[in-house]
């Protein structure tokens, strides 16, 4: 449902930016994404402009960022803001919901910048790339193994923010884990050992609804790796029920 009235603002967006032009059908394609999603017209009711969001946000405390300007963007329906503030202001919220909490129209900001963020990767912008890069190596793990982080990847190398903790870690951990009673947890490669079935179904999910498209948007390689790996793993359950019903 479009959101129309005096309160709509138009082509009024940052005079200072550097940034290219975007078209006018770009930015109402986007908006339009925002905009027909289930949860904008829930988590957007109006705004007082009372600050109240702000005054109790965490991150507005450290980073260039309010909540308050993302619902007057989305409210007044100012796209070009709106574009404006996707490239690296929304990416600063903790999502921790306090300006839902405190809200007294009973907006959500976390829950727009949510929608943002998503839209962001939908359209591949560069900002989405530019996050969600580091988070390229869990990425995979998680969709290829069904873990998200394995005792091999605590190392001094890949956590160096950790401090002098991360040198208490190094242990050999290949006896360590052989030593746990169960069965799936005596590996280093993995938290613990997933189902070939449980992870194709897993791959599968995340096929149909969508996240693997995303993902191909936003890491092009990461995405052909995973293919690769789930591709494999397909056909090694095709060959593993097969030898099942021979045996039957």
């Amino acid at each position: 449902m479009a959101h129309a009235g005096t309160r709509v603002q138009e082509h009024i967006g940052d005079p200072v930016s550097d940034r290219p032009p975007v078209s006018r059908a770009k930015l109402e394609e986007i908006f339009d994404d925002l905009q027909s999603d289930l949860r904008y017209d829930h988590e957007l009711n109006g705004c007082l402009n009372c600050g109240i969001c702000t005054a109790t946000c965490p991150a507005a405390h450290y980073y260039d960022f309010s909540p308050r300007e993302i619902v007057q963007l989305l409210w007044t329906e100012n796209l070009e803001g709106i574009y404006d503030a996707m490239q690296e202001k929304i990416w600063a919220c903790a999502q921790c919901y306090t300006c839902a909490a405190r809200c007294p129209f009973g907006n959500s900001p976390g829950g727009l910048i949510m929608l943002m963020r998503e839209t962001a990767i939908k359209h591949g912008m560069e900002s989405a790339k530019n996050v969600l890069r580091p988070f390229s190596r869990v990425m995979l793990k998680l969709v290829s193994t069904g873990n998200q982080l394995s005792p091999d990847m605590i190392t001094k190398d890949a956590f160096p923010d950790w401090g002098p903790n991360v040198a208490k870690v190094d242990a050999p951990l290949k006896i360590l884990r052989k030593a746990i009673p169960m069965p799936t947890l005596n590996t280093t490669a993995t938290a613990w050992e997933v189902n070939l079935k449980t992870s194709v179904e897993l791959y599968t999910i995340w096929e149909e609804t969508g996240v693997l498209q995303q993902l191909e948007t936003i890491d092009e390689n990461l995405f052909d790796v995973i293919s690769d790996i789930m591709d494999e793993k397909r056909e090694e359950l095709k060959d593993w029920q097969a030898e099942q019903e021979e045996e039957e």
